[in-house]
């Protein structure tokens, strides 16, 4: 991750800014809610945000190099000497990043080859080339309700669990935020019994302790893989405008990556985030509905670090 030469850029580079990244062709911002940009391109509309302020956050150092093709390089440096390298595409998306220790040994979290993105101009979906999904196990195995655990170790039983077909390639972290198909790869945790106030990112303290069993869940997988990467997604009720529950659900996953960092530990680069809005509900109505105001964890590690996809 390190060893391509890069030019030191003395400032933070505008691909920071999401409402000022490069897009490609096709891709059209329809609007922007604070520090939240929603972007449609080929009938799909998203949101995108910036996960600096969760990675930086007790950085003593953060830098940035430029590479070819357009490619930036961001270095943030730990007190403990541990140094995150994340490199990105000229649109921003992560193409790859790897956690470097002290003593020099390297986490890779997530990679693609780069070659595979130096040419590509529009956004496809990968899903596109996978067969229909057919599930062989039952929807208990594939699908965990907080509500149903009876025993915290429930967590880490599920999550240790291979994806459910057989993965075909490395994905960029973005390409699996964004294809519905190939996230469903991955075993999915509903923490349904988190409570988000309608209209609300806001997590309380006695909501954040109903966290504690699938934290520590992460952490026993962290310690026998340091690489491993969860995918944090945010979903609301169908009220309100499409384009406003994108942006909210986009700010309950990051408030659920912040309390699983700032009250159990767990590393913010281990960690992505994207909100879904109303565009999957659980519960099929119009109406208000706690059920629907949720958050969800996926183990996505197999889907796009290199040693975890091979095993």
């Amino acid at each position: 991750m390190t060893e391509e030469k890069g030019t030191r850029v003395e400032r933070a580079p505008e691909e920071e800014d999401v409402s000022r990244r490069p897009r490609p062709q096709g891709a059209d911002v329809l609007k922007q809610f604070g520090d939240r940009v929603i972007i449609q391109f080929n009938n799909q509309t998203i949101v995108e945000s910036n996960d600096a302020p969760r990675m930086h956050r007790g950085a003593r150092n953060v830098y940035y190099e430029d590479l070819s093709g357009g490619r930036i390089r961001e270095i943030v440096e730990r007190d403990n000497g541990v140094q995150i390298v994340t490199i990105r595409n000229r649109y921003g998306d992560v193409i790859q990043r790897s956690r470097i220790t002290p003593d020099g040994r390297e986490y890779v979290l997530s990679y693609v080859d780069e070659r595979y993105y130096r040419d590509v101009d529009d956004w496809r979906d990968p899903g596109d080339d996978l067969p229909p999904m057919r599930l062989t196990i039952s929807r208990r195995d594939y699908i965990l309700d907080s509500e149903d655990v009876e025993d915290p170790d429930e967590y880490y039983t599920f999550l240790e669990q291979p994806p459910v077909e057989r993965v075909q390639r490395l994905y960029s972290v973005d390409e699996v935020k964004r294809s519905a198909r190939v996230r469903d790869i991955a075993r999915r945790i509903d923490l349904d019994t988190l409570n988000f106030e309608f209209g609300s990112a806001t997590i309380s303290d006695t909501e954040v302790q109903k966290l504690e069993g699938v934290a520590t869940a992460m952490e026993k997988l962290l310690k026998k893989n340091p690489a491993e990467t969860f995918l944090i997604e945010g979903h609301t009720d169908a009220v309100g405008t499409p384009e406003a529950n994108l942006a909210l659900s986009d700010r309950r996953a990051e408030a659920v990556a912040e309390a699983l960092t700032n009250a159990f530990g767990i590393p913010p680069e281990n960690l992505t985030t994207q909100g879904y809005g109303e565009e999957y509900l659980k519960v099929d109505t119009q109406g208000p509905n706690r059920e629907n105001r949720r958050v969800a964890i996926r183990r996505i590690t197999s889907l796009v670090a290199p040693v975890a996809s091979a095993n």
